[in-house]
């Protein structure tokens, strides 16, 4: 373009401030294709971006240049442009690119790493010669663009400030996120930081008090506890005046609870000096002292364990909470978000103000976990959001003796992403690298985190580089498989050493100040009392649970589970009241129809109607229900509806949200393709609200595997381990159709092999009223105990699988359903079984005519109705053969787990009998003919034959 050209671009007044959306459209034309726009506007959009521009992030400076360029006065220029004018826009343009890059690559430039030991790349982007910017540039006063600067500086002062900000002891990768006003907002908060003092000198002499409690507590139990496992932070000890930080910014946004989650490095130390837990019970814990309380339970060891108090915060009250966690690392994550979630639903707090989750994670779980990716999908998502959460990664830069970033040859490296945090993109949440030897740095980017959080309510994360001063549990060795980064850190000063010397130097406290206050918490120690944290106690509140309200009695207590025939009709009225011109699917059109009918008593009830049913009783008695998983709303097998869709609108709507004034007694959300995640969650929401029913549905039983690890460690054994009651249910669709070895079995097994000590109900319901009164049992009786459902799919449809509205409105949930149909002086042999397996022996049996063989359903599986059981086999006093029998093979299914209690109970002269598919390795056969066959012959057997259990088989 030519100089007269370029200047008349410049000075034209398309550029000046009244034109600023037409210069917009422009750009926006040009971005979606440069032919739209004129050469002239192309060659300068072209000259603004730069050599980089396809990858356009600029949209925010090229208008905030605009913006600039018409505040400035208009400088009327005669006559043909110099050649001088065009080096100066030139110039100029790359100034404003280079500061872009500052932006975006900045972080791979910065001091991050503690150690020293990570090479820092040289990034072109960042070389001003790379732009054309020379060394006699440096004095030159350019714009700034959106730089948060005075509007014109030398380029010197520009690429301090750009230096300064980006590539000191943070590395902030925020770029990505396509909110501008987000980036607008971080960039304003970093970029100005390089005009402010670090922290006030009151607040830093702060932080060195916390860094020497974080450094003091480690060296307290490494010497007093010598060889005992405590997962030490040292080398991290920069998390705890970053979550002191957290509760102060949590206190001046009037936030009433922070909930946290972690793995066990570190715990301790969070424990003592974030919730202030006594020392003295701590070190209890360390010598075996227990209280009889908790030796009534199984227990868990020290560094695994929950903790919640009341503290005060900046003159405000604020309930803290540490949740209970196992081993396995991050699986603690979507817990804390359900918990965190039940507590905001129980304020109303839709944004996400009052309570606050904040998880902490290693580096190498974050990026190898991938439950990490199913909660940060989570994050937005209806129903599971929970106002942004804040992340901490403590990142030692290394994962038990996982080959690192340091350590590790080129093609040995223990992840692809070059962060571990760069998981965290996907969802656009900012992430803040920091190095974690620099405190001051860490309680900044924390604040600035915080405020982000609460400002626009997504998760954010701050990475604090740091290391691990001794092993992966203090009895370890690192430097067998990690020698260089190990010789390093022997030889370096911990952070508090550093930070007490820069602050001396510095003249913010006296040379001896570092030590006395080491030695008062030393002293502190010795006296078991807490000088870091002091504690309010339990004080609670308006939404403060009494749990021992839920742990009255025991599975066995009776629960009045009716509804009155009233009651039901009321209901399904107002259930199939649609809205005024709502159109719905001819299919779910018929269904309501049908449903209609069911309710009057003209047709048998199925189990869609009990089911809806059962739950528009419970939110108009006063309990909340919360339903979700995979396609839950219209029910995998069609059956549900519990939210209709107009066909003409695509409007939905869900009946049972409107039978109470407040809809959220009644929630059902369909969730993404996750397990873990999701099942996790719901957990938390159980252990947290004892009023809300808590379903989660697999939309096959088998899906649940991708979830074991939470039913193993905390929907089994949450309470012999921490104490937690939950109520929540799961629905495993469960039945051998002929569908191959995916769609077949819910594992049932795996189950009944968590059962012991009542930890969990195991059910296998048959009909539909049978159905209703088990789920109105869950929430009727005080007393909250996980229950595992297998759940019909081909017997939704079953011509004998029906209810009467009688059995609704009388009655409970029956453990053992008896065989009504025979004389029990002719029966001589007795088939229990569970689920759809008793139809096609009942059908068999009618088609035979054989009436000396009585079918008993166990419909409860786990706790074991012993007393119904020997009331069965009484009942039938010339049976003597006793039959087991499942769809499943010998290895799967119930009988492994409750062959010795259909034995124990016998008399002398019975024989037990079972009746399986032989043992697999899979759970069904892929041929429909195969299994017709198969199941054929299993029935066959559970009439008249079966194999003899032997002696003490």
């Amino acid at each position: 373009m030519s100089g007269s050209k370029y200047h008349s671009l410049i000075e034209s007044s398309s550029i000046q401030g009244s034109n600023a959306v037409y210069v917009e459209d422009l750009y926006e034309q040009y971005l979606d294709d440069p032919n739209q726009v004129d050469p002239e506007w192309r060659a300068y959009f072209r000259s603004v971006q730069g050599a980089d521009g396809g990858n356009d992030t600029a949209h925010g400076p090229i208008r905030a240049q605009f913006e600039k360029l018409a505040r400035e006065p208009k400088v009327a220029v005669a006559g043909r442009a110099s050649s001088e004018d065009l080096v100066a826009a030139e110039k100029q343009a790359a100034v404003l690119r280079l500061i872009n890059y500052y932006r975006v690559r900045g972080h791979q430039a910065a001091k991050l790493d503690p150690l020293g030991l990570t090479p820092v790349p040289a990034i072109a982007d960042l070389d001003p010669v790379f732009h054309g910017l020379m060394p006699e540039d440096m004095d030159t006063v350019y714009n700034t663009g959106t730089l948060a600067a005075a509007d014109r500086l030398p380029l010197r002062e520009i690429i301090r400030i750009c230096k300064a900000v980006y590539t000191d002891t943070i590395g902030a990768e925020y770029m990505y996120v396509t909110e501008t006003a987000q980036k607008r907002w971080i960039q304003a908060r970093l970029e100005t930081r390089a005009f402010l003092p670090r922290l006030a000198p009151d607040r830093r002499r702060e932080v060195l008090t916390q860094l020497v409690a974080a450094e003091g507590i480690e060296r307290y139990l490494h010497n007093k506890y010598v060889g005992q496992k405590r997962f030490s932070l040292e080398g991290g000890e920069s998390l705890i005046p970053a979550l002191d930080e957290v509760m102060r910014t949590a206190a001046y946004a009037n936030a009433e609870e922070v909930m946290i989650g972690m793995a066990h490095r570190g715990r301790l130390n969070v424990l003592i000096n974030v919730l202030g837990k006594s020392p003295k019970d701590l070190f209890a814990e360390f010598e075996g002292k227990y209280s009889a309380e908790s030796l009534s339970r199984a227990g868990d060891v020290k560094y695994h364990m929950g903790f919640s108090t009341d503290v005060e915060v900046a003159g405000k009250r604020l309930h803290l909470v540490l949740a209970f966690n196992p081993s396995h690392l991050e699986i603690v994550n979507p817990v804390v978000e359900g918990s965190v979630k039940a507590r905001q639903t129980r304020r109303k707090d839709e944004r996400g103000d009052q309570v606050i989750p904040v998880l902490i994670h290693g580096d190498a779980a974050f990026a190898g976990q991938g439950v990490v990716m199913e909660t940060l999908q989570l994050s937005q998502s209806k129903g599971y959001a929970t106002g942004g959460t804040m992340h901490f990664i403590v990142n030692n830069q290394i994962g038990f003796t996982t080959p690192n970033p340091i350590e590790a040859r080129e093609g040995h490296e223990s992840r692809t992403s070059r962060y571990c945090t760069d998981l965290a993109k996907m969802s656009e949440a900012p992430v803040f690298h920091v190095n974690g030897d620099d405190p001051d740095a860490v309680v900044f980017v924390t604040r600035l985190a915080m405020d982000f959080r609460n400002a626009f309510h997504k998760d954010v994360i701050v990475d604090i580089c740091c290391y691990r001063r001794l092993g992966h549990n203090e009895a370890d060795e690192p430097s067998v498989t990690s020698p260089v980064m190990y010789d390093t850190i022997r030889k370096l000063p911990t952070t508090l050493t550093l930070y007490g010397q820069r602050l001396v130097a510095e003249g913010v406290v006296p040379k001896d100040e570092p030590e006395k206050l080491v030695r008062a918490y030393r002293d502190a120690l010795d006296r078991g009392e807490n000088i870091a944290r002091s504690t309010l106690g339990l004080v609670g509140n308006k939404h403060t649970v009494n749990w021992a309200n839920y742990s009255k009695g025991d599975w066995a207590t009776p629960a009045d589970t009716a509804m009155s025939r009233e009651m039901i009709q009321s209901l399904n009225q107002r259930l199939l009241t649609l809205p005024e011109g709502f159109t719905p699917h001819a299919r779910v059109a018929k269904i309501l129809e049908d449903r209609a009918k069911m309710a009057a008593g003209e047709l048998p009830m199925d189990w869609g109607f009990a089911e809806i049913t059962a739950y528009a009783g419970l939110v108009t008695e006063g309990f909340n229900v919360r339903l979700s998983g995979q396609d839950v709303r219209r029910g995998t097998f069609f059956h549900r509806h519990a939210t209709l869709h107009d066909t003409k609108t695509g409007y939905s709507y869900t009946p049972l949200r409107h039978l109470e004034a407040d809809k959220d007694k009644f929630i059902v959300s369909d969730t993404l393709l996750s397990e873990e995640a999701v099942l996790g969650f719901e957990y938390g929401y159980s252990t947290t609200d004892p009023d809300c029913m808590v379903i989660w549905e697999a939309q096959f039983g088998d899906f649940a595997n991708g979830a074991q690890v939470v039913v193993d460690q905390f929907i089994s054994s949450g309470y012999v381990k921490w104490g937690r009651l939950s109520g929540l249910t799961m629905f495993l669709p469960h039945g051998y159709e002929g569908q191959g070895p995916e769609h077949s079995s819910a594992r049932l097994e795996r189950y009944l092999q968590l059962c012991a000590a009542n930890n969990i109900q195991v059910c296998v319901p048959s009909t539909p009223a049978q159905f209703f009164h088990m789920i109105r049992r869950q929430m009727k009786r005080s007393l909250r105990l996980p229950l595992i459902v297998m759940t019909p799919k081909s017997l939704l449809r079953h011509k004998l699988s029906v209810s009467t509205l009688d059995d609704l409105t009388s009655g409970s949930f029956q453990y053992v359903i008896d065989d009504a149909e025979v004389d029990k002086n002719k029966v001589k042999r007795i088939v229990f079984c569970s689920g759809k397996v008793y139809y096609d022996i009942y059908e068999a049996r009618q088609k035979s005519g054989r009436d000396d063989v009585a079918l008993v359903r166990l419909e409860q599986l786990y706790p074991f109705p012993r007393v119904d059981y020997e009331a069965i086999i009484a009942a039938y006093p010339n049976a003597k053969d006793v039959v087991w029998a499942q769809e499943e093979p010998e290895n799967q299914g119930a009988w492994y787990q409750i062959k010795h209690r259909l034995r124990a109970y016998l008399a002398a002269d019975h024989q037990l009998f079972y009746v399986t598919r032989k043992g697999s390795a899979t759970t069904a056969v892929g041929y429909l003919k195969v299994h017709n066959k198969e199941q054929e012959e299993l029935v066959e057997a559970a009439l008249s034959g079966g194999l003899p259990l032997q002696g003490g088989a």
